[in-house]
Parts: C-alpha cells; sequence; structure tokens
C-alpha cells in the first residue's frame, strides 16, 4: 500500500452501490505478542498505558531527546523493532537500518539491555524446543515441528533457531486473526447486520459495508477483533474506509 503499484492494485476492489470498503487493521500485533510472549516488563509497561513502542524503543535505545531527534531516530527503532521480533541478527539488521554489521551488533545490545524480557526469551526458546523434541506450538496450540535445531550443520540449526524463535508471535498472530474471523462473522449476524468480510491481508481484514451500517458495523468489527484473544496487552484495531 505504500507504492504506487500497491495503491494502484488496490483501486481494483469496487465496493458495492451503496457500499465502501471498510479496513480492520490489528495494530503492532506481532510487537504486542512479543510483550506477552516474553513478559518483558518496559514493552508490557509501554503497550499497558498506550504508549507508542516505536517512541519508547528510540528513548531507551538510541537515547532521542528533542522532538526532532525523536522523529529521526523513531523510523531506526521501528525497523529494530521488527527486526527483533523475526529474530533477525546483526548481519540482516545492517542493511535495513543503513549502518554496519558492528553497528547493528552494538544496537540489538543496547536493545538486550533495555528489553531484558525479549533477550531472556531469545536465549532460553531454542533450548526449550530442543528439549521438546524438536516441537514448537503458538497460543492456540497449533504445532510446527523443527527438526533441524538439533543439526551438526549450523546453518540449518541457525535457521530453526530463528523460526523457534519467531513461530511463537507470528503463528499466534495468525490464530487471532482466524479467531477474529469467526467472532467478527458471529457478531455481524447477531446484529442482523449485513457486512461481509470479503479479504485478509495479513493482519488486516476487509469488510463491504453497506453506508447506513457503516458506524454500527465499524463498532461491532473493532469490538470483536479486539476481544478475540486475552493477552496482558491490549489488542488495537483501527478502523478505516
Amino acid at each position: 500500500i505504500r507504492t504506487e503499484l500497491g495503491r494502484h492494485i488496490r483501486r481494483a476492489f469496487i465496493p458495492a452501490e451503496g457500499c465502501q470498503l471498510v479496513s480492520a487493521d490489528y495494530s503492532q500485533i506481532e510487537l504486542r505478542l512479543l510483550a506477552h510472549i516474553t513478559d518483558d516488563a518496559e514493552m508490557l509497561d509501554a503497550f499497558r498505558h498506550g504508549e507508542d513502542i516505536h517512541s519508547r524503543t528510540a528513548r531507551r535505545v538510541f537515547g532521542a531527546e528533542t522532538e526532532a531527534d525523536l522523529k529521526e531516530k523513531r523510523r531506526v527503532a521501528k525497523i529494530v523493532n521488527f527486526a527483533i521480533a523475526y529474530a533477525v541478527g546483526a548481519f540482516g539488521l545492517a542493511p535495513r537500518v543503513g549502518i554496519s554489521r558492528h553497528e547493528a551488533k552494538k544496537v540489538i545490545e543496547d536493545y538486550y539491555n533495555s528489553y531484558t524480557g525479549v533477550k531472556r526469551y531469545m536465549d532460553e526458546m531454542p533450548e526449550k524446543v530442543r528439549g521438546n523434541g524438536g516441537v514448537v506450538r503458538s497460543l492456540a496450540g497449533r504445532l510446527r515441528r523443527l527438526p533441524d535445531i538439533s543439526s551438526r550443520n549450523q546453518n540449518l540449526r541457525s535457521r530453526a533457531e530463528r523460526e523457534a524463535i519467531n513461530m511463537p508471535m507470528q503463528g499466534s498472530a495468525s490464530d487471532i486473526v482466524k479467531l477474529a474471523m469467526l467472532k467478527v462473522t458471529k457478531e455481524l449476524k447477531e446484529r442482523g447486520l449485513s457486512a461481509k468480510m470479503i479479504l485478509q491481508v495479513h493482519d488486516e481484514l476487509i469488510f463491504e459495508v453497506r453506508n447506513e451500517e457503516l458506524e454500527e458495523a465499524g463498532r461491532v468489527i473493532k469490538e470483536a477483533m479486539e476481544s478475540a484473544y486475552e493477552l496482558k496487552v491490549p489488542l488495537v484495531v483501527e478502523i478505516g474506509n
């Protein structure tokens, strides 16, 4: 959606007469799951108080103080936050941020010093999965087998370790979206609304909604999605049309 091609593709989806397309997008669901799963005190505090997690990282990890400094460093902090959630190391982080591998390693070290719960999770999760016979599960219990986590081949083992760290976030995000799809469908039907779910894009659901139902349908969709699964931090859904 951030590119001209993406916007052009989206223009191909046209609502029926008298309707509008409504998007309902989970806000930072992977990072909220990272806070929930790692039990990191800093992350939990930020999300529970409705603070922008990227701004907090910019201040704590990159030392942003002024508003101008915060604006620039928040951009980098956002990249780092999601890179850590995807278990990206210094080699992968460096080109994303545009810094050297040595600088990226220092950034990750500073990040772990600020979010100690995340660091503990990153260290413990591969060993836990090895102890489980190479099995990792999402919050809803979906199973993924990672036989290479005990491989003698370092490349295969490292990739499996990254997947062991990341799967609980990515897999659980997928679980929550599926649970939300079921709950929204049920709630819309029970309220007698004609809104139809027509598309899922990652952690976003797209609906076709009649003009006269926009306000009520938006409220029902938001409430259903935000209550689809209970985490230690709030799930937040942004509605747009």
